[in-house]
């Protein structure tokens, strides 16, 4: 069953374009001059019951408007999208009892209070049944290691404590559908673990819907099977995590380790990446490695030989600089 459903979804906006200079800046108070910015354009997504989804693309890409589109934060430009059968956009009180948006640089907790004051305090929003915050909070603090930090002042927390009091609140009212607007970002490497596990064990007991924004690759390998890919308001791709190597990379990553002091020269082969003699690594072009491979293994002798997909953020990371490309040439 689709729990999200867009068809044709469009986002534009009416920039205001202002010049350089004392006299521009009098002149635009009379004549202003506007420019038209498609965020999204006109997109089309299903999203399935008990699907963890990251939703990837480079800055500007649409991701965060589609959240904010899908959370009934904004009102789209055209198209049309349910959440669990409701249109974001109209706001309705039983919608908003059933989804949360977590946004990793926005904060909805009161800075000066304690966490556990704000928890209260959506207790009374979503109408939470006593019995069921008291249970509801004392799990969600146990899974997270926070119950130590509930009476202290959120402006006093770390970084890392107050996304784990961030994601605490948004699932206080037990949500069906999560947006996660990069949940990670700014976190150290131990923080970052902390929050995948917890996101990775909550969907797999709750068998909630969640579509995850993110700019750390360890996170989307994390969490998710399924990677949708935005760029200029437009999706890309859409399939597994997997299926985006195979996709958009056109080489292999070949190390190899020879037997005696010298590795040869095999630049001809491919682009030499790291040089450590006796150990090469080159990148490849697909259809030239088990060519590669044969002409070295006959006339040298190897200890160690692998061969690799390239690392998943180097493959994305190299599809968003063809869209940018894409995206300039198109406006030249």
């Amino acid at each position: 069953m689709s729990v999200v459903e867009i068809e044709g979804l469009k986002k534009s906006y009416r920039v205001y374009q202002k010049n350089e200079g004392l006299l521009a800046s009098v002149k635009g108070l009379f004549h202003r001059t506007y420019k038209e910015v498609e965020a999204v354009k006109g997109i089309d997504l299903k999203v399935e019951q008990g699907e963890f989804v990251a939703f990837l693309g480079p800055n500007g890409a649409g991701k965060t408007t589609t959240l904010k589109l899908l959370s009934g934060v904004i009102h789209p430009s055209g198209g049309t999208a349910r959440v669990m059968g409701y249109v974001p956009w109209k706001r309705e009180h039983a919608y908003r009892r059933r989804f949360a948006l977590v946004m990793g640089q926005k904060n909805q907790l009161w800075w000066d209070l304690p966490a556990q004051e704000s928890f209260r305090l959506h207790q009374q929003i979503y109408r939470i049944d006593a019995k069921d915050f008291d249970r509801t909070r004392d799990e969600l603090t146990e899974l997270l290691q926070v119950r130590a930090l509930l009476g202290r002042p959120v402006r006093e927390l770390s970084l890392g404590e107050r996304m784990k009091m961030e994601l605490i609140a948004a699932l206080l009212h037990s949500p069906e559908v999560l947006f996660l607007d990069e949940p990670t970002i700014g976190l150290d490497v131990v923080a970052q673990h902390n929050i995948q596990q917890f996101l990775r064990h909550y969907q797999e007991v709750r068998q909630i819907t969640i579509l995850l924004t993110s700019h750390y690759m360890k996170d989307v390998a994390a969490l998710c099977r399924r990677a949708v890919i935005i760029a200029q308001g437009q999706i890309m791709y859409d399939g597994s995590l997997a299926g985006i190597v195979d996709r958009f990379s056109g080489h292999k990553v070949v190390t190899l380790a020879f037997a005696d002091d010298e590795a040869p020269d095999l630049s001809h082969f491919g682009t030499v990446v790291e040089s450590h003699t006796p150990k090469i690594k080159l990148r490849v072009d697909r259809p030239k490695v088990a060519e590669m491979l044969a002409t070295v293994l006959r006339d040298h002798v190897v200890s160690d030989v692998s061969v690799e997909d390239p690392p998943l953020e180097e493959v994305i990371a190299d599809m968003f600089q063809s869209a940018e490309a894409s995206l300039a040439t198109n406006k030249s």
